[in-house]
């Protein structure tokens, strides 16, 4: 496992923009053959995907409810990975977390390794 910090959150107002950033806190270090993935979870609601890509680069898959408006990248050194939120409604008011795993994969059960969490709020 590998321990995570994200950054970023807070409150804004509808179609606003944030950056939430990833990274591996400590000695630790997220492998180039990982998959770094985004999930957020809102009062009462089950913690839902949000986004992926793979540690290395490249490929990336998005929930329905944020394509085209949040983009998931990472840095050149493949250290810290961001979640570019663009257009954010109300609905995308959720803690949302970074998470760490070995497989392709939307489940958030296949993922091993998870930040604390930062808040966003939107306000309408």
């Amino acid at each position: 496992q590998v321990p995570l910090v994200e950054s970023g959150g807070g409150s804004v107002q509808d179609g606003d923009s944030l950056r939430l950033s990833c990274a591996a806190s400590g000695s630790g270090r997220i492998l180039s053959s990982s998959i770094v993935a985004w999930f957020r979870q809102a009062p009462g609601l089950e913690r839902e995907f949000v986004a992926l890509i793979r540690a290395r680069g490249g490929s990336s898959i998005y929930a329905d409810s944020v394509k085209g408006r949040f983009t998931i990248s990472r840095d050149a050194t493949g250290r810290t990975f961001y979640l570019h939120m663009g257009t954010l409604k109300p609905d995308d008011t959720a803690v949302y977390y970074c998470a760490v795993g070995s497989e392709y994969t939307t489940d958030l059960r296949a993922y091993r390794s998870w930040g604390q969490g930062t808040q966003v709020t939107v306000a309408s």
